[in-house]
């Protein structure tokens, strides 16, 4: 059964940083874009950032860009996602997500990714 398994949540304070891991169960892991999707308590799951299977290529929203690096690394079936800069309202539960696509990759809809992680907590807060 495929699995992706997500790290490096904590409570960090304002201005402060912090890099997430996904990584994954499945070895054809450099097939698969992958995403980061966040969602705060009473909202809905939003788009983050996505890297392409080889990493070639990647996207972020709006809110977070020049704040977030995306990156992989397929020998380690992992990817991550450092965050900077990190404001209160970046708080949220973070989930990384995994599809099986050759170019590309979407942040604009979860219905493009079948596998999901649990999710971590990334709180900022003073």
């Amino acid at each position: 059964q495929a699995q992706l398994v997500e790290s490096g949540g904590d409570l960090v304070q304002p201005g402060g940083s912090l890099r997430l891991s996904c990584t994954a169960s499945f070895f054809t892991f450099d097939r698969h874009a992958i995403g980061w999707f966040r969602q705060a308590l009473g909202e809905e799951r939003e788009g983050v950032s996505c890297i392409s299977s080889s990493g070639g290529a990647t996207d972020y929203a709006g809110s977070v860009k020049g704040r977030f690096t995306i990156s992989r690394d397929n020998d380690k079936r992992t990817v991550y996602l450092q965050m900077n800069s990190l404001m209160p309202e970046d708080s949220a539960v973070y989930y990384c997500a995994a599809v099986v696509r050759r170019l590309g990759c979407d942040i604009g809809t979860t219905r493009a990714y079948n596998v999901w992680g649990q999710g971590t907590q990334v709180t900022v807060a003073s």
